[in-house]
């Protein structure tokens, strides 16, 4: 069988997949797609029907310029990555075993970009006879002592709720699986060990390789845990949103992070997963394990999370509730709950500003940004069957949040913001059960990654979640943002040279600069802590455009709120940024800073008497 300058030669025929001899070594780990006609569809990936073959697949006599950019396969096998209808295959380790780095031309970022939106071809459907191809792990009791903090992954309590509900006047018991009990601190450590032993499993993974990977930290802690555990080099990609406990846990678990924008798209050259999978092709020996495509994101939830609430309920079983982010989660709960359970209901909780829900009237809204992480998407992931779902619900911050605070202080669970989000969906949702009927509520993760979030009084009170109360009857407290004496506004453009900032911040001896676009929008600070952060670890230079060192964790606060508020964000923050609405647009009006703070508190203080006339 020929393809224009590459021969493939048939071997031998295990009786299930026809197998081919290879002598080039850097094939190995390839996949031939099922297009090929092999028999062996037993062995085909159910979530995007590859043939996954061992590391002999081709015999290459020459180089092909018509094979695939993306995996050097044939091209008649598959359509060329240009077309952006390449799948690849599922654990993306087509490069694992490349010694030569495969690099994008600067003036085309996005070539070779592999979605991570491609419709699934898994075949699975309720009640099917069709033999899986996946390999499974059926639930045992773990062992006294464990060989490695891998094996302690998965086996999480459920727990009942006994104040919450009640509260609500719910009827029917309340479980929730406590994800956040998994040694890394979530559910994702599930799929981080999953993917890395089921890699390891098909010989993409080895001794020397590199796991990259886009995530928003779970997943990334997960698979960081599990390269410090099996000895490989962890590169983890992840939005400036997320939390900076993240980023220090997986620094400490030796991975390398890379933030990314925000506000950039999925599919944008800027995005985690584009920036990911240009790392991935300049870096030798390195494979991005791929959530969003992976088989063994769903499996890990299928053989493990769901097995394990049909058991530990008995298979009593009314209603699951779950988050959804890459749909892993919900897939693979779903799918066991669904065949375990049949009248079981699962509902999915999905973030306002999401697209993921259904119908689609539900995910119309004018949130553009929430703070709830992990949870939500701008675009369909591979791996998430809509299919299982039974009813989707929509969340907000406003009610997510708090309500995580009091699973924490009511029932006493350290769990994250997302499950205060899976939490009210879940009380809503159940409603319609009676008693004695089980409804189970997915925890995904802990406090710890969110101790200078929502955990903190000053930071839910900057965000409006919690009013600001004056304590210590403060007489000032009531008093306006713009009585009190403001540095003179100086800013600077988002196409100007950071050069340029630095030289104004020494000139005005300043260490905040607002950043205005041409049409005078508000598009973040250049804040000197983080401008030094990003110098030092050759993330920008002075030569480079500000929009490169913008920042953006910093709090807005409009002129005319009180002093009071302003007081308790400056308690942690450096600063403030005060607006005011113009013309329809939020324009800055000034920086206050901790320092003009301190000054009229100790001005304030000092004019206070007591009875003796003596200052307090």
């Amino acid at each position: 069988m020929e393809a224009r300058g590459t021969k493939l030669t048939p071997s031998r025929n295990t009786g299930r997949a026809t197998a081919f001899t290879l002598t080039d070594a850097q094939a190995e780990g390839r996949t031939l797609r099922a297009a090929f006609k092999c028999p062996g569809f037993a062995e085909a990936c159910a979530i995007c029907l590859l043939i996954t073959v061992p590391a002999t697949t081709f015999d290459v006599y020459s180089p092909t310029q018509d094979a695939c950019e993306i995996c050097d396969q044939l091209e008649p096998l598959h359509k060329m990555a240009s077309t952006n209808t390449h799948r690849g295959c599922p654990m993306n380790g087509h490069l694992a075993a490349s010694k030569k780095p495969q690099t994008v031309p600067e003036e085309d970022p996005m070539a070779n970009f592999i979605r991570p939106d491609q419709p699934s071809r898994c075949t699975w459907a309720l009640g099917t006879t069709e033999t899986s191809p996946h390999h499974h792990e059926a639930l045992a009791p773990k062992p006294s002592t464990l060989p490695s903090i891998l094996e302690a992954v998965g086996g999480t309590p459920l727990v009942k709720l006994n104040k919450i509900p009640q509260s609500m006047g719910l009827k029917c018991n309340v479980y929730v699986k406590c994800e956040f009990l998994n040694p890394g601190g979530s559910v994702k450590d599930r799929i981080g060990v999953r993917m890395v032993l089921e890699a390891e499993r098909k010989g993409l993974l080895k001794p020397g390789c590199t796991i990259i990977e886009p995530t928003s930290g779970n997943t990334g802690i997960g698979l960081a845990m599990a390269a410090a555990a099996r000895g490989y080099r962890c590169l983890i990609v992840m939005p400036e949103k997320m939390s900076n406990e993240k980023v220090d846990t997986l620094k400490a678990l030796g991975a390398e992070v890379i933030r990314t924008p925000t506000e950039a798209a999925f599919d944008s050259p800027e995005g985690l997963i584009a920036v990911s999978q240009r790392l991935q092709r300049s870096i030798p020996d390195s494979v991005i394990l791929d959530q969003y495509r992976n088989a063994g994101n769903p499996l890990a939830h299928y053989d493990g999370t769901g097995a394990e609430i049909v058991e530990q309920l008995g298979g009593q079983v009314d209603m699951v509730v779950i988050g959804t982010g890459t749909g892993g989660t919900m897939t693979g709960i779903g799918r066991r709950i669904k065949e375990s359970c049949p009248a079981c209901q699962v509902i999915a909780a999905d973030p306002e500003g999401s697209i993921l829900a259904e119908p689609e009237e539900l995910n119309r809204t004018e949130v553009s940004f929430y703070e709830v992480e992990g949870v939500g998407y701008d675009f369909l992931p591979t791996v998430l069957d809509r299919s299982v779902v039974d009813r989707w619900y929509k969340f907000n911050d406003r009610v997510a949040l708090p309500l995580a605070r009091r699973l924490i202080r009511d029932e006493g669970l350290l769990c994250g913001g997302s499950s205060g989000g899976n939490l009210f969906v879940g009380l809503e949702a159940a409603k319609t059960l009676k008693e004695g009927q089980n409804c189970v509520v997915i925890l995904p993760d802990n406090i710890r990654n969110y101790l200078t979030k929502f955990v903190s009084d000053n930071w839910m009170e900057a965000r409006y979640f919690k009013e600001s109360e004056n304590c210590h009857d403060q007489k000032w407290w009531n008093a306006k943002v713009n009585t009190l004496p403001m540095e003179t506004l100086i800013t600077v453009r988002d196409d100007a040279h950071i050069s340029d900032a630095i030289e104004t911040m020494k000139q005005n001896n300043r260490s905040q600069l607002p950043v205005l676009d041409a049409d005078g929008t508000i598009k973040g600070v250049v804040h000197m802590p983080n401008l030094l952060s990003k110098m030092l670890n050759r993330l920008a230079k002075p030569s480079d455009l500000v929009r490169r060192a913008i920042f953006k964790q910093y709090v807005k606060i409009d002129h005319e709120e009180n002093i009071g508020r302003a007081s308790r964000i400056l308690e942690k923050d450096s600063f403030l940024l005060v607006t005011r609405q113009e013309a329809g647009a939020e324009r800055p009006v000034g920086i206050l800073t901790q320092r003009v703070l301190f000054d009229f508190v100790a001005e304030q203080a000092a004019t206070v008497t007591n009875g003796n006339g003596n200052a307090e």
